[in-house]
């Protein structure tokens, strides 16, 4: 099953973040963002303004109904999306989960 197919589980307790061997594994089915130490992110560029801030819209509807919500820097037609699940301070699944459902979007709007 792709990521993006997945639902974001919550996570029981004493979960411990991924090793970086399980990160560069999952991050296989995002080969678009960038395996940070405790966090994954990438740059979405747009045509303009309006398209950035529809994205934006978009993903954060996908981000509150999983209860998992991104780090979000908007610069005019880019977006940067960072990802990490902060109550266990690093990467979890889930972080890969919703990184791989925001790229839908993308190929949707593109």
């Amino acid at each position: 099953m792709k990521l993006a197919e997945m639902n974001i589980e919550p996570l029981p307790d004493g979960t411990v973040p991924l090793t970086e061997q399980e990160a560069l594994e999952l991050g296989k089915g995002i080969p678009d963002w960038e395996i940070m130490d405790d966090e994954i992110e990438r740059e979405y560029t747009f045509g303009d303004f309006r398209e950035a801030i529809a994205f934006v819209n978009r993903i954060a509807d996908i981000a509150e109904a999983a209860n998992h919500h991104p780090e979000i820097e908007i610069k005019y037609n880019r977006v940067e999306v960072e990802l990490s699940t902060h109550s266990i301070g690093g990467l979890s699944k889930n972080d890969f989960i919703l990184a791989a459902k925001f790229d839908t979007v993308v190929e949707v709007t593109e």
